[in-house]
């Protein structure tokens, strides 16, 4: 896709999507992190004004996304659904709507804080859901940032963000950041924030720009 990068990890090719997901080709599989459907329906359910719009936001991204990549299957890692509002009528009407649309995808969630708070999603979506840790071959996937003794991780729940800063100017993106034993994904999800990350001087970082994902090298981070 364009704008997209190739790493390797663990010894298989993975590409990093601008559209803050990640994709296993020789799985043929979309990764994402953190897409919490029926956040904006919670702040409002509370009372709070919010846009409206981001759940159809999200599923046409990933309809976008699973048709440009060819993936047969998406991987959720964690935070599904952002709270039992989630669980709204509109929220499931959209969701049900979308799954029957594609329903030749397998979807498979790995759980994560929020969906401890909100419920799995209903049988009736057909997603798998299992509890962290994940393995599948080489790569081990959690929702939570953690170690493991066999396998290459990759975790969601932070929403890593990096904070560029230019002559009083500064611009906050939503990246990728890749250790030694396992990365983070940002965000998928619209309308969910982020927290800055300050990468070890030997990690990789990638920022997910609107439309490229770029290496942000040690010394365009200000390290030697």
């Amino acid at each position: 896709m364009a704008g997209a990068v190739e790493i390797e990890a663990a010894g298989e090719m993975l590409t990093l999507l601008p559209q803050r997901a990640l994709f296993w080709p020789a799985r043929a599989m979309l990764v994402i992190a953190d897409i919490h459907f029926g956040k904006a329906a919670s702040f409002r359910a509370q009372g709070v004004p919010v846009p409206r719009g981001t759940t159809t936001e999200n599923l046409d991204m990933l309809t976008t996304l699973a048709a440009a990549t060819g993936a047969t299957s998406i991987l959720f890692l964690g935070d599904f659904l952002h709270a039992r509002h989630a669980h709204a009528a509109a929220t499931m009407a959209a969701l049900h709507a979308w799954r029957e649309r594609h329903s030749h995808l397998a979807l498979t969630l790995v759980r994560g804080n929020h969906d401890s708070h909100a419920g799995d999603p209903p049988p009736s979506l057909a997603i798998t859901v299992v509890d962290e840790p994940y393995r599948i071959g080489p790569l081990v996937f959690v929702h939570h940032p953690q170690l493991h003794p066999e396998g290459y991780v990759l975790a969601g729940h932070v929403h890593p963000v990096y904070r560029l800063a230019a002559r009083g100017d500064a611009l906050r993106l939503p990246c990728f950041l890749f250790g030694r034993e396992g990365g983070m994904l940002p965000s998928f999800g619209a309308f969910t924030g982020g927290h800055p990350v300050t990468p070890a001087q030997h990690d990789r970082l990638f920022l997910a720009a609107p439309d490229m994902v770029i290496e942000l090298t040690a010394r365009g981070r200000g390290q030697a």
